[in-house]
């Protein structure tokens, strides 16, 4: 019996308040760009950082409560889970949370 499957990658990467609220960074996990975002409306998100279409900087874009807008082609990406509302192809989300006032995230 064969398996494909990945295994599950954690990060602790350091305090969450490195992120501002409002915004988002942009880490990598392994070999994986990862943007995460904490929006104002309270929550962490983690997202692929490159946006599909052109390969924006997703962790440079505008965020409110429920979405990233790429800074280069305002492609808008749920922060729930990376679909695309616009147009472009959906991003990868994953799990991001605070554990003792560190950012963790997930990769599955």
């Amino acid at each position: 019996m064969s398996t494909d499957a990945q295994p599950a990658v954690e990060a602790r990467l350091g305090p969450v308040d490195q992120i501002p609220l409002g915004e988002g960074r942009a880490f990598l996990v392994g070999d994986e760009p990862v943007a995460v975002f904490r929006p104002r409306s309270g929550g962490l998100h983690a997202l692929r950082a490159i946006c599909p279409h052109r390969g924006g900087p997703l962790a440079d874009g505008l965020v409110d409560g429920e979405v990233v807008m790429c800074p280069l082609h305002n492609h808008q990406f749920s922060l729930a889970d990376g679909t695309c509302a616009t147009g472009a192809d959906d991003v990868t989300a994953y799990a991001a949370t605070e554990e003792d006032g560190e950012l963790v995230v997930r990769l599955h």
